[in-house]
């Protein structure tokens, strides 16, 4: 009995030390201060992106003779990305498409074959001289669909970076204001939204307008803004 007693005795000791020992570290929590930090790049791009679409046509329209296919017209889009010095995998299918050509009131006999066709260009003047190497009828549109750069990964990991040192910088200055000294860093989160804001003018030019000296003075045929490259990180750093 008296074994038992001294028993229970030690486990409401232990317990009252406990109690203690958690009320004493709920009285003096972590001093901690939780900031944003923002960046931001501008870069011209490298990469320009454009769409071309091929179709067939007929020579006579009015009677539906002489067909242009769609191996001609493809032929010479080949020829020309060729002769202008460029890889042949800048060049990809991204689409095929069908239609029937109506003229006027009386029904189409015959169908017609479309293709679209994914160029990768550096510089936005080379699309004029490239395109007037192609049957203008055959051409459909041509369009700028997107631009990039080819060191994309190397400016997101800098601009992260940067947005990383500008957390530590603005707790720095915030705590020295109320006469405070920061510590080290205890987390750091990646805000997911607003990676990266390809920002650029979807110049579409008609072929028949590149033909034609559509290009002003000073040769800037297409015109495209920077891509903005801009990324937050949440950091929480001790207060010492």
């Amino acid at each position: 009995m008296k074994q038992f007693v001294l028993s229970a005795l030690l486990l409401a000791a232990s317990a009252a030390t406990f109690a203690q020992t958690t009320t004493a570290v709920e009285k003096d929590p972590i001093k901690k201060i939780e900031v944003t930090g923002t960046a931001e790049l501008e870069v011209v791009p490298d990469e320009l992106y454009f769409t071309i679409s091929l179709k067939e046509y007929f020579k006579d329209e009015k009677n539906q003779k002489d067909k242009i296919g769609l191996e001609t017209l493809e032929k010479q889009l080949i020829e020309a990305v060729k002769s202008a010095g460029l890889p042949k995998e800048n060049l990809s299918i991204s689409g095929v498409t069908g239609y029937r050509e109506w003229t006027g009131k009386k029904k189409p006999q015959h169908f017609l074959a479309g293709k679209q066709f994914q160029l990768k260009l550096s510089n936005a003047n080379n699309i004029n001289e490239l395109m007037s190497k192609v049957d203008d009828r055959g051409v459909e549109y041509v369009n700028m669909s997107r631009v990039e750069h080819s060191k994309k990964e190397e400016f997101r990991r800098q601009v992260k970076v940067n947005a990383l040192k500008a957390a530590k910088e603005k707790a720095g200055y915030l705590l020295e204001s109320i006469g405070e000294k920061l510590g080290e860093v205890l987390e750091i989160h990646e805000v997911e939204e607003g990676s990266v804001y390809p920002m650029y003018k979807q110049a579409q030019y008609n072929v028949r307008m590149m033909a034609a000296d559509a290009a002003p003075e000073g040769g800037e045929a297409l015109e495209y803004q920077k891509i903005k490259y801009s990324y937050r990180m949440n950091a929480t750093f001790r207060i010492k």
